[in-house]
């Protein structure tokens, strides 16, 4: 599934099980909240905290499907196209950082 038949799922899930989108800010701070379950599961596995037994069935995978939901309302309430968004980040950072990355001596 591309990236515009994804948020029209969320929008088609939207209208047939939710009343309507929550507004901007509130979808906002819902977006922080799941940043910050992944944030958790990471800096506990696999950063330098150790995991506390609670966490340890955490799934990351579903975690970060709900931070892309969240950010899927919200480029549909306000209008914006992710999969034409998505293409042209991806063209400019191609242009931007061919070499980049490739020159970079901390990555060697």
């Amino acid at each position: 599934m591309n990236i515009k038949n994804a948020q029209k799922e969320v929008d088609n899930w939207i209208k047939e099980h939710g009343v309507r989108y929550f507004n901007e800010l509130t979808n906002m701070a819902q977006l922080t909240e799941e940043v910050g379950e992944v944030a958790r599961i990471i800096a506990r596995r696999y950063g330098e905290q150790s995991e506390k037994e609670s966490d340890k069935n955490k799934d990351l995978g579903e975690e970060l499907s709900d931070v892309l939901f969240v950010v899927m309302c919200l480029a549909n309430q306000t209008g914006i196209d992710l999969q034409d968004a998505f293409d042209k980040k991806l063209d400019l950072k191609t242009k931007r950082d061919h070499n980049r990355h490739h020159n970079n001596e901390k990555l060697k």
